[in-house]
């Protein structure tokens, strides 16, 4: 309960004297009730005190000091507080409050959008691009470099068959002295790389 004390006077982690102070008011007042409280969660007691209080003493925090929610009005913490952070209904907390429920609910979406936008953004260091269908085991990353003059890119390119074989798009010949991809290559072996068939018997252009 002291966190969540701290979040409404909007104190930082280590200095909450205020919120130290907030919270022993509330529990001393339920302290007080004890005796009558008659099976009623002592939790929720105080934590109704604690809202009341700081609903009425709100103009005391009206400054924080560089808490968590700093940066929202004292209304928008303790609604938020309430809402998100200890999880109480709606209905409820317009109860506790005396504000029709759809006034919390725009409050509370009025503070959650503001510690949105106050967040910091996830920078792109260390994320992989989305590339899809990952390369293929010899292919040449692509660097953003042109394809050559006369080459047609791969994805321009359809697969060539013929009756030795199947050429693969990426410009790899398959079969006995067959490459895809335009250009010649010289003696036996299986064309390798964008765009030309190397090694390959004679290259044939789609």
């Amino acid at each position: 309960m002291l966190h969540a004390a701290a979040l409404l006077t909007g104190e930082p982690t280590g200095d909450t004297e205020a919120a130290e102070r907030l919270l022993t008011a509330a529990l001393a007042r339920t302290y007080a009730r004890w005796d009558r409280l008659r099976g009623e969660d002592p939790y929720d007691h105080t934590r109704r005190t604690l809202a009341a209080l700081f609903a009425h003493r709100g103009h005391r925090y009206r400054h924080p000091r560089g808490g968590t929610l700093a940066r929202l009005t004292p209304q928008e913490r303790l609604v938020l507080v309430l809402r998100l952070y200890e999880g109480v209904a709606e209905e409820q907390t317009a109860a506790a409050l005396g504000l029709p429920a759809e006034r919390v609910r725009a409050i509370c979406t009025r503070a959650v959008t503001a510690m949105r936008s106050a967040a910091p953004r996830r920078g792109a260091t260390g994320t992989p691009p989305s590339t899809g269908t990952p390369r293929s085991a010899g292919t040449p990353p692509s660097t953003g470099t042109s394809p050559s003059a006369g080459t047609p890119s791969s994805t321009d390119r359809p697969a060539a068959t013929d009756a030795a074989g199947t050429g693969a798009a990426a410009g790899t010949g398959s079969g006995a002295g067959t490459g895809s991809g335009p250009g010649t290559g010289s003696g036996p072996g299986t064309g390798s790389g964008p765009g030309s068939g190397a090694e390959a018997g004679a290259g044939v252009a789609p």
